[in-house]
């Protein structure tokens, strides 16, 4: 059978399996359950599934005639939120979507015993809400000889409307900046025995806003927590903070955490308090690849039609699949943007979406495969 009437022939199990997953949400580095419902489906199919140890990322293979692979990447932790005054885990990223995409496109081509000249790979990563997983799979070799990697990630619909996909997804660059500022301790009736840090975290605040940079297009950064003090009547010890720092590109990223570096370290001088700080869950912009791009393009249109085939979806979210491509340059990558009539947003814990667009995304993502095989990546 041909791999796309395969899966138009799957709608009823494409929706069956996109429930399990949703059912099971884990979160990062605990997706046990998840795995396991994950391999079991493709090991049952006749694939060679290989596991790491210390996390619950695995990858499945399907030999071509050629040892050079071409690939498909899904995340498959959960966030953990607030649901309903309950704080759980929840997929409201989907995740959950993404693995049932790439686990039946997996599934259509061995079925269909598609002729192919390339090995192919499918990629199932840990760990993406906190932008660990992508390097864990690379430290354990998930993209040796990969030569093409495909991805796919939910858009809302005020980015991409239901029915139309866009063959890449140009991701910012994130990370937050988490510090504690030292001063000293003191009764608030004698306020110059003491040094008060949330003083000092006010200037700060003031400070960051006024960083300013030029010519690396769209950035940002902004407080997100601050935390002291327990008493109304103590000037306290310390006080916690954590800046939110976005960029478009990822030489404006490197140039604005120097400049919020820099800043601390001036806020200190000034304050006469200690500051110490930390860069945490970093994710770098996307890296553009023509050929995977153009590839995608063909994928979309294929399946949806000229008229469906967004030029690009730009969004100030992150995305650790971007570590992929921006370590190994030399491979052919992009990331595909679903419309789904997805609302009211990503990360939202009421997020939905129509499921209907699990079957066509399985077939732009199959569509893929089969043109990347066809490919020449000498």
């Amino acid at each position: 059978m041909d791999p796309i009437e395969f899966i138009e022939a799957q709608r009823n199990t494409i929706f069956k399996t996109y429930h399990d997953l949703h059912q099971l949400a884990e979160p990062s580095w605990k997706e046990e359950k998840t795995s396991r419902y994950l391999q079991k489906k493709l090991s049952d199919a006749g694939y060679m599934v290989q596991t790491f140890s210390g996390h619950y990322g695995f990858v499945a293979d399907l030999p071509g005639e050629n040892p050079e692979v071409i690939a498909l990447r899904a995340d498959m932790d959960a966030l953990v939120q607030e649901v309903g005054g309950v704080v759980r885990p929840n997929h409201s990223c989907g995740h959950d979507a993404h693995s049932t995409m790439v686990l039946m496109a997996a599934l259509s081509l061995y079925k269909s015993n598609i002729k192919l000249k390339h090995s192919v790979r499918f990629i199932f990563q840990p760990a993406e809400e906190v932008a660990g997983g992508a390097l864990k799979m690379m430290e354990d070799g998930a993209l040796k000889n990969v030569k093409f990697l495909g991805g796919v990630h939910l858009r809302p619909s005020f980015e991409v409307q239901y029915g139309k996909a866009a063959p890449v997804i140009l991701h910012g660059s994130t990370t937050t900046l988490k510090g504690v500022i030292k001063g000293i301790p003191a009764h608030a009736a004698r306020p110059e025995e003491g040094n008060n840090p949330i003083e000092a975290a006010s200037l700060l605040i003031q400070a960051m806003k006024q960083i300013k940079l030029g010519g690396v297009g769209r950035y940002s950064i902004k407080i997100t927590q601050l935390h002291s003090g327990e008493a109304s009547n103590a000037i306290p010890e310390n006080a916690r903070f954590t800046f939110d720092l976005r960029s478009e590109t990822n030489e404006g990223m490197e140039l604005l955490i120097s400049k919020a570096k820099h800043t601390v370290h001036k806020i200190a001088e000034l304050t006469e308090t200690k500051i110490d700080i930390v860069m945490d869950e970093y994710s770098p912009a996307a890296v553009k690849h023509p050929e995977g791009i153009r590839l995608a393009e063909s994928a979309i249109s294929s399946i949806l039609g000229n008229e469906n085939l967004v030029s690009k979806c730009v969004s100030p979210g992150a995305e650790d699949f971007h570590f992929y491509t921006l370590k190994n340059q030399e491979i052919h990558a992009t990331m595909i943007g679903l419309g789904c009539d997805l609302t009211p947003g990503l990360h939202h814990p009421n997020m939905k979406f129509n499921h209907e667009a699990l079957v066509y995304g399985t077939k732009i993502l199959t569509k893929l495969l089969i043109e990347a095989d066809q490919h020449n990546w000498d």
